[in-house]
Formats: C-alpha cells, structure tokens, sequence
C-alpha cells in the first residue's frame, strides 16, 4: 500500500521491477547494436570490403560521435518532452538505421549510417539511467543500475553469439538485419508498458498525475522546483557546488567508455592478430560481456554498502592489473578468466560511474548531470576504436594492445579518488 497526495491509501497495481525489466530490453537492443560492429569487424577487414585497421578504427568511432550528439541532444529535451516519449523516439530512430546499415552498399554509407544510428542509441542511455534511478528501491540505486545496465553486456553477448552462428554461412548483414527486428518488436513493448517519470510530472506540475502514478508504483512524490522554474542547464553542472564532480565525472566516464568500446572493438580482431580463428576469437568478446553480466551487479551491490568512489577506484585498477595479464601468453582458458574479469572491471565500471553521478546532483539537475556526462565522456568512446586501431597499425605486437589499453584503466582510477562527496546546493 502507498499514499496519494491527499493521504488516501492507495493499493500498489505495478511492480517497479517492470520499469527496470523495460529499461534492460532497451539496453540489451542498444548493446547489440554497438558491439555488433566489432563483431562484425574481422569479416570487413578480411572479406568484403577489406578495411584496413585505419578505416576500421574511423567507422567503428562514427557510431560514438552519434552517441555524444544523441545524449547531449537528450540532456536537453528530456526535461521538455519526458522520458517516455524521449524512449519511444530513440528506440524508434536506432531500429530504422540499424536496417538501413543492413543495406549499405559502401564502407563510406555504412559509415555514415552508424553515425545516424548512434544518435538514437546515444538517446537511449541517459533516459533509461535516470527511470532506472528513479525507479529503483531506496538504497539500491547502485545495485539496480548496475542490473540493470547488464543489459549493455547481454547484448554483446548476443551480438557474439550470433556471429559465431551466422557469420560464416548468412554474412554479416543478417547480424544487422537482426537488431533492427529486434528492435521494432521492443518499440511496441516500450509504447504499450514504459510509464512516465514520475519526476518529470511533478516538476510540469502535474502533481495529480504525478501522485496517482507514484502511487501506483508504491513509490514517493519527489520534491522538485516550482512549475514555471527554469530547468537546470549546463551553467548549473559547471557552478558552485558542483564543478570540480562535473568535470571530473566528464573525464571518469571518458576513460571508461575509451575502455568498453576499444575493447569490445578490437578484442576479437587482437585475438585473430595472434592466431585464433574466427569462432575461439569471437569466444573472446564473449567472454568480456558474460564477465561484465556477472560481475557489474555484485559489484553495484558493494558499491551500495561501501560507496561508490572506493569501488569504482579499484575496479579500475583491478581492469588494469588483468589487462596487463593478457599480454603473457598464458593458457587459453586462463586469458578467457582474465577478459571477463576485464569485462567486469571496464563494462561494469562505466555502469556504477553512471549512477554514482546520476546520485550526485540533486533531482532537477540529474537528466541534465548524467546526459552531458555521457555526452562529453562519448569523446572517449569514440576514441576507443581510433586508439585501438593506431595500436594495432604500429605493428608492435600482441602485447602492445593490451599496455595500451590498461593506460586509461589507471588514468581513470586517478580521476575518481578526486571526486568530492555528493554536492550540495549553498543554503541546504
């Protein structure tokens, strides 16, 4: 039971497990989207097209680039549109240009179509983060984002699964033909069942709709600014108190994201460059996305008892440590255990970064906080590819790619030991 705004007891009817259950469909669909492409990558290279690792490392960042225009675009207008709708047009927008992708004639039309999808994808992340937060039970947010946003992995793990399975006899197009399918099926789910932000009514003032939905869900109305205040912007996140967390979150999540989606990149390809076939070293990519899946959620626990800054601290450098492993050429099975703690260590670092700096700003500079942190950090993420793929245009060998890629595990631990504790307004 819950309360209304007039103290009317109000039975729950909606469980707020099925908004986060919405959320993870969506993160899988825009998981598989991204890290299809590396799936993909060593068919471009060796096949079809026959990109060099240049071109490669291009491409494969055209994706990101539309990811930072996508949540800088969504830090701005959710608060004008909701998050609902918000959803509804990323999910919308990715599926169309994941098909089109799957009909690209050329490198250079390929390209630009991954620009184009990014844009919804990059969408899509800030605005499930933020109905996760709200959403999630008082004490777990960690936790929950952190379950959550395993979705980013299952995806992946999809994506390698279906290229170990159809690759060799479908081609890579059908691997694209798929996440667009997938995700027109997922956009009638979202318009049917994704409620709206609870926040996002009361700060419109429309407190009755919001009181009879956080009702519903068994869940508080919370306090936000007067209707008719001016939304927090991008001047707030840079102003007393908080910009010191703002722009060390900017650089946190960059040195992240430069991990996840190098990683999820180029690993297969490193692996192909060291004399795996095509199936053990798509085995690999798997192995980074079930370790994440495994490991983000226990660690989004811990960080939930302890804190976020210690356990993002050492997830970082725990990253570090095993993919400076990787570049003894241990048995087969022992690399395998060494990228999913990797997977667990960069993916679900990113995972628990997001919602520690969701949980940062106060309510009315939350959309705001996390789309421009996801937005600026996208600079890493499209350097991830380029950086993966200058490494590997050296020549410098197997063991170069994995020092190259635990640089920015240690930078990024770095930065959150100096993140300061959760800002508040002068005068609270």
């Amino acid at each position: 039971m819950s309360e209304s705004a007039t103290g009317t007891a109000v039975p729950r009817t909606r469980s707020r497990a099925w908004v986060i259950a919405l959320c993870w469909a969506v993160i899988v669909v825009d998981g598989y989207d991204l890290i299809v492409y590396g799936t993909v990558l060593p068919t471009l290279i060796s096949g079809e097209w026959a990109l060099d690792p240049g071109q490669a490392g291009f491409i494969g960042s055209l994706a990101l680039i539309g990811m930072l225009i996508g949540a800088l675009v969504a830090g701005v207008v959710t608060d004008r549109i909701g998050r609902r709708r918000l959803m509804m047009i990323c999910v919308a927008w990715f599926s169309i240009a994941m098909a089109f992708c799957a009909l690209a004639p050329s490198p250079e039309v390929f390209g630009a179509l991954r620009l184009v999808a990014g844009i919804g994808l990059g969408g899509v992340v800030p605005t499930a983060i933020a109905l996760t937060v709200e959403y999630a039970p008082a004490g777990r947010r960690n936790a929950t984002n952190a379950l959550m946003f395993s979705g980013y992995s299952v995806g992946g793990v999809l994506s390698a699964l279906a290229g170990i399975a159809l690759l060799e006899t479908l081609g890579w197009r059908s691997l694209f033909w798929i996440g667009a399918g997938v995700g027109a099926v997922l956009l009638v789910v979202v318009v049917v069942a994704l409620p709206e932000s609870v926040a996002y009514l009361a700060a419109k003032g429309r407190r009755d709709e919001a009181s009879a939905l956080a009702a519903r869900y068994g869940m508080p109305v919370p306090e936000v600014a007067a209707p008719g205040a001016r939304p927090g912007g991008v001047r707030d996140l840079l102003a007393a108190p908080y910009l010191r967390g703002t722009l060390l979150f900017w650089l946190g999540t960059a040195f992240g994201l430069l991990l996840v989606y190098g990683l999820n990149t180029w690993l297969a390809q490193i692996m192909r460059a060291a004399g795996y076939p095509l199936g053990p070293a798509l085995a690999f990519l798997l192995a980074l996305n079930l370790g994440a899946i495994v490991g983000a959620p226990l660690l989004g626990s811990l960080a939930d008892r302890v804190g976020a800054r210690p356990v993002i601290t050492g997830m970082f450098l725990t990253a570090a440590v095993s993919i400076l492993l990787l570049m003894v050429r241990f048995p087969t099975p022992v690399l395998l255990a060494l990228i999913a703690v990797a997977g667990a260590c960069t993916i679900g670092t990113t995972i628990i970064v997001n919602s520690y700096t969701a949980t940062f700003y106060p309510e009315h500079l939350r959309a705001t906080g996390l789309g421009w942190a996801l937005g600026i950090g996208r600079i890493g993420a499209i350097a991830g590819p380029i950086y993966g793929g200058l490494v590997m245009a050296t020549g410098a060998g197997f063991a170069a790619n994995f020092l190259a890629f635990a640089i920015p595990a240690v930078l990024g631990a770095i930065v959150i030991v100096l993140v300061p504790q959760r800002a508040r307004p002068s005068g609270q």
